[in-house]
């Protein structure tokens, strides 16, 4: 069986995984955005984080078409850099910051304040003072201790906050524990069952530092069944009916969060995103008039199903090991430092062999490796790819758009990749390689 005969179909969804302006050639992916892989991987180096500005764009513009009217905030976690937050911009999307280092991102991006939503389960005085200054519209509030920062920080500058009261509903989105944020014991939010949500609202109520806009939640990430959102967006509305009751507020908005997942294995099927979005618009409509609420404005957070679809990283292999009776490992020239999800928490992303030189042989299982000192440096095990592939050869890993650049790190005194936007036959980069000389920029001598 010829690799160029049946890599597609081997991999499955891979076709689903990659851009939309992603050209194959015989099972390689060889073009991106109108730019060979070769001239890109020549000119900027490998590893390379690609962004396909159609997909990303695309999804952006998708999202804001299936909510119509409800408000699409991307979550800047997923990758926070100032062109992307431009182009969030010019698509009339709202940005979820969770920290300062975003927030000065927003601002260096002129991304207008009154759009952004700051979260954050330990935000500082800093960064309350931040969002004070500048002018953020929505704070998102998730502790008592909370609170008691934002009556300081109104007490100095005479701000007041609109805020949103974080709220842990008690959802299990069926997804990896670090990822799941809805179920009870969870470091972020209000508990709702332990009535905590009902305390910090009456807080809220009483507090002149703030004025209580809505509620907010959020299940998990990489979740495709449509009942932990619905069931999330019932759960959320019967608090906002509460909060009516009790404390005379009727709330105008509901958060509900991110999470939806994208391709990233073979197997995935994620929900359309149509599909999506009329399930939990409707769970929030009926599950109003079952409570004799106005319709509250709907606010989404999506950030991996944004922008992880549009990204793709290429990779040069170096050394390839054969164990006889156990297995082969693939080691590329980047790693767990420009791709740690694997080790945390055994993300996988399907491989193909890029570039313009034909890869042939039977398909095998590999383990794909980094370069790192590492035992744990794996990107992939089982990933079926031509036996012809050899040193020197591109390989490409599709979907990885989110949470890639943004949890890199300089392991090992690597630099982190170059991120470049390619369209239309073009490449632009967005944020440059680090060279040896910016590992050492912050550091002091003892000599």
């Amino acid at each position: 069986m010829s690799a160029d005969a049946s890599l597609p179909d081997v991999h499955g969804g891979l076709v689903d995984a990659l851009p939309t302006t992603a050209e194959l050639d015989e099972g390689r992916l060889t073009a991106l955005g109108g730019v060979s892989i070769d001239t890109l991987a020549e000119r900027f180096g490998t590893p390379l984080w690609l962004l396909d500005h159609a997909t990303l764009v695309g999804r952006m513009r998708a999202y804001r078409e299936a909510f119509t009217d409800a408000s699409v905030v991307y979550a800047a976690k997923a990758l926070c850099i100032r062109g992307v937050l431009e182009l969030v911009d010019d698509e009339g999307l709202y940005l979820d910051c969770a920290s300062g280092g975003e927030l000065a991102t927003a601002e260096a991006a002129g991304f207008p304040m009154q759009r952004v939503v700051l979260h954050g389960n330990n935000k500082s005085l800093q960064e309350l003072r931040d969002a004070a200054r500048l002018g953020v519209g929505r704070v998102v509030v998730d502790s008592f201790a909370e609170f008691r920062r934002l009556e300081q920080v109104a007490d100095e500058t005479g701000h007041t906050f609109d805020v949103q009261l974080r709220v842990t509903p008690g959802v299990d989105a069926h997804t990896h524990d670090f990822v799941a944020t809805g179920h009870d014991d969870s470091k972020f939010g209000f508990t709702l069952s332990r009535g905590l949500a009902h305390q910090a609202a009456e807080r809220a109520v009483d507090s002149n530092a703030v004025v209580l806009r809505g509620a907010h939640c959020h299940v998990g990430s990489q979740v495709f069944g449509m009942d932990a959102f619905t069931a999330a967006a019932e759960v959320m509305v019967g608090f906002l009916a509460d909060v009516r009751t009790q404390h005379a507020q009727v709330l105008e908005e509901l958060n509900l969060g991110g999470g939806l997942g994208v391709v990233e294995r073979p197997s995935d099927d994620p929900p359309a995103l149509e599909d999506y979005a009329g399930a939990v618009r409707r769970a929030v409509a009926d599950a109003a008039d079952r409570h004799g609420l106005p319709a509250p404005h709907l606010l989404v957070e999506p950030g991996r199903s944004v922008v992880g679809p549009a990204g793709v990283t290429v990779y040069r292999v170096g050394t390839i090991k054969e164990i006889p009776s156990l297995r082969t490992y693939v080691a590329v020239d980047g790693g767990m430092s420009d791709n740690p999800r694997y080790a945390l928490y055994g993300a996988m992303h399907q491989f193909v062999p890029a570039g313009s030189r034909p890869v042939e042989g039977e398909l095998r299982p590999v383990t794909v490796v980094g370069k790192h000192c590492e035992s744990g440096d794996v990107l992939g095990e089982g990933v079926p790819l031509p036996s012809g592939l050899g040193e020197d050869d591109l390989l490409a890993a599709a979907g990885t758009g989110a949470y890639h650049h943004s949890m890199a790190s300089n392991y090992n005194r690597l630099g982190r990749p170059a991120v470049v936007l390619v369209g239309d036959g073009r490449a632009t980069v967005l944020s440059r390689r680090e060279t040896p000389e910016d590992l050492l920029a912050r550091e002091a001598s003892l000599r």
